[in-house]
């Protein structure tokens, strides 16, 4: 009689910022400056040829902190969307621990970073038609907000001229809800968002108002959330409870959670995670 193996499959751990990192990093194709500060810049990936290009715009995360995270932590799956035939406008912006970063400064930063794609898009063959954005960690945040841009209030000082239309976007491991990332524990901290902010006061529920999405909701615009199940660092109810809120406002709103999956894997170009995350890109873009 033969024994019968009961072990259980081997579950391989979360990769580390180091796991992804330590590879060669790819490069962009062209590098376009919207102000004077060094994170006012955007990196453009541009796929062969002269298109019109679908195009994704890519926000990175990092704590909403410069000394965390730039734009170049996005390079790998900038890369894969670009061998896909997909642009990718990879912005960066200043983030809480910049000078002028913070609210409002790095809100204005993405919104100008946002815009400057429509300012050159003829020039690179860039197709607007259906912009998809793309953020990961609090980029996923930023990445709701540009969508959540018509619906600020007038008297917003985020208000800013006409926002860059957004089709789509595809959170990955994101913190859209900041009363929520405040209150509860997230890798971030709560200090981040006291940072990005300021304390709850009475005199921040205007800016509360302003830069947490379930208060420009409904955005009107179909929203992808992608997380992982062994995330250490986003809780994984945070994507169910921003969708609760959102679809009681009547968005559509999907949520994936990614079996095995951590918050490296997210934007990293050859997991299941980002498998699952281009997937949802390449539906959004019509494709």
């Amino acid at each position: 009689m033969t024994a019968c193996s009961t072990a259980a499959p081997e579950t391989r751990a979360p990769m580390t910022w180091d796991d992804l990192t330590s590879r060669a990093r790819p490069a962009p194709d062209v590098e376009v400056r919207y102000g004077e500060d060094p994170y006012q810049v955007v990196d453009l990936w541009k796929p062969a040829g002269d298109g019109p290009f679908p195009t994704v715009l890519m926000v990175h995360g990092g704590c909403w902190t410069t000394s965390v995270a730039d734009r170049t932590l996005m390079a790998w799956i900038a890369d894969d969307l670009r061998g896909r035939g997909i642009a990718v406008w990879n912005i960066d912006y200043r983030g809480v621990d910049r000078p002028g970063g913070g609210y409002p400064g790095t809100f204005h930063d993405v919104a100008r970073a946002a815009d400057a794609l429509r300012a050159n898009a003829a020039a690179h063959g860039l197709d607007l038609s259906r912009v998809v954005a793309v953020g990961h960690s609090a980029g996923g945040h930023l990445a709701l907000w540009l969508a959540g841009r018509p619906k600020l209030p007038a008297d917003s000082r985020l208000r800013t001229g006409d926002p860059l239309p957004i089709a789509s976007v595809v959170s990955l491991g994101g913190l859209p809800d900041l009363e929520q990332a405040r209150a509860e524990e997230q890798g971030c901290g709560p200090q981040v968002i006291d940072q990005l902010v300021g304390p709850p006061t009475i005199s921040s529920r205007q800016v509360y108002r302003d830069t947490s999405i379930p208060q420009l909701a409904p955005l009107g615009v179909e929203q992808v959330l992608v997380n992982g199940d062994a995330d250490r660092i986003i809780p994984t109810h945070f994507a169910g409870d921003y969708a609760a809120k959102m679809r009681a406002a009547g968005d559509e709103v999907t949520v994936h959670i990614v079996p095995d999956q951590g918050h490296v894997e997210l934007i990293a170009p050859d997991s299941p995670a980002w498998a699952r995350a281009a997937q949802a890109i390449e539906q959004a873009l019509g494709r």
